[in-house]
């Protein structure tokens, strides 16, 4: 099987993106969801909007300095003595689950211990949280600590806060069944936008709405991935680069009638990415936005990029599955774990969620290349990109 060519990304369901489904306005004249929809939402203030006229600059070269690295390693700020919470391992090696920290009340200081933990457990749960009912602009503030908040290009937003990347699927039988019309299942294993230069590293996520049942996602964790290859296939991985492109997805978007506010973008990333506040290797393999290896011939990169994917996405030994509950925040690093929906459920219910992502370093095979404007600027040449 090839890596995903430009039809199936078009077939693709994408709860994020612009649907036919979607026939309201808002005041300003934004497109957003249906008037029947806009009525059963629980938290209207965060509908997607799609504004034909919003337009923005593309992204540059930035500089990053994690906030984990400044978090102990024993997160004695997160979890100091005088705090009644809970800390469960959800596997051994990716994933914990935290009750009884209020994320709205940290500080400086434990916000730091937040990111260490998430860069040291790869996904965190932490469940009965208030955000939520605190408003877009509350969720958007605290994350901006973080770094620079990527405003997506072709997904849905709360009108004022393009920075919030909505899923919403509609409670209409239609939205249900386009799931699979072209498709035998929804699983899709990707990282968010990885064509970016400056790749997007902490992320929070939070269902507003959901069904009874159904809608988890799915995490699997690309440092054991990496590490349980043998040394010889390691050191073939050295020294190799993913093209990664943002072309097909805008093209598909338009072709939805959606609106892009942003050009595609197209960068160059290793295969063989280092973590810069745990020292640990990781694979950085995308079959959404992964094109092709850039130093092999396409029938190879076909043939070793399939192996990569079928070797995260058929161990189950290295993922875990988070079930969706109300007021549940959900952390994760973007670069050493990949994710898929899952869309288990057939009733026509609404489904409703946002995602906050803040911008990360630009990724580097060694932590010597870290913040280095003109990494891989030969292989741009050679391209010519």
């Amino acid at each position: 099987m090839a890596p995903v060519a430009v039809s199936s990304i078009e077939d693709k369901y994408d709860a994020s993106q612009f649907q036919s489904a979607h026939q309201g306005k808002t005041k300003k004249g934004s497109f957003t969801v249906s008037e029947e929809n806009k009525k059963q939402a629980l938290y209207p203030e965060y509908l997607p909007t799609w504004n034909p006229n919003q337009k923005f600059p593309p992204y540059k070269f930035q500089e990053y300095h994690d906030k984990g690295l400044q978090g102990d390693k024993n997160y004695k700020n997160l979890f100091s003595q005088d705090k009644d919470y809970q800390v469960k391992r959800m596997t051994p090696k990716l994933g914990s689950v935290v009750e009884g920290i209020q994320l709205s009340q940290l500080d400086d200081a434990a916000k730091n211990d937040l990111a260490r933990l998430i860069s040291d457990r790869g996904v965190v749960v932490f469940k009965k949280q208030d955000f939520n009912s605190l408003g877009p602009e509350f969720a958007i503030n605290f994350m901006k600590y973080f770094g620079t908040l990527h405003t997506h290009p072709t997904s849905g937003a709360p009108e004022n806060f393009p920075q919030m990347h909505i899923t919403f699927r509609g409670a209409s039988q239609q939205e249900i069944d386009s799931v699979f019309k072209t498709r035998t299942n929804s699983i899709l294993w990707h990282s968010d936008c990885s064509y970016s230069l400056n790749a997007l590293q902490l992320t929070l996520f939070s269902c507003l709405q959901l069904p009874e049942s159904g809608g988890d996602t799915l995490f699997a964790n690309t440092v054991e991935a990496y590490e349980r290859l043998s040394p010889a296939m390691q050191q073939r991985l050295e020294g190799l680069h993913i093209l990664h492109s943002s072309v097909e997805q805008a093209e598909a978007n338009k072709k939805a009638g959606g609106i892009t506010r942003r050009e595609p973008e197209t960068n160059i990333h290793p295969i063989v990415r280092v973590n810069p506040t745990t020292g640990k290797k990781h694979l950085y393999v995308n079959k959404e936005f992964g094109r092709r290896i850039v130093e092999l011939k396409q029938d190879e990169s076909d043939y070793l990029l399939n192996f990569l994917y079928d070797h995260i996405e058929r161990a189950q030994d290295l993922q875990i599955r988070v079930s969706w509950e109300p007021d549940t925040i959900v952390f994760w690093n973007n670069g050493t774990t990949v994710h898929t929906p899952c869309v288990d459920f057939d009733e026509p219910v609404i489904r409703h969620a946002y995602r906050i992502s803040a911008m990360g370093e630009r990724p580097v095979a060694d932590v010597k290349y870290l913040n280095d404007p003109d990494y891989l600027s030969e292989k741009y040449k050679e391209l010519n990109i």
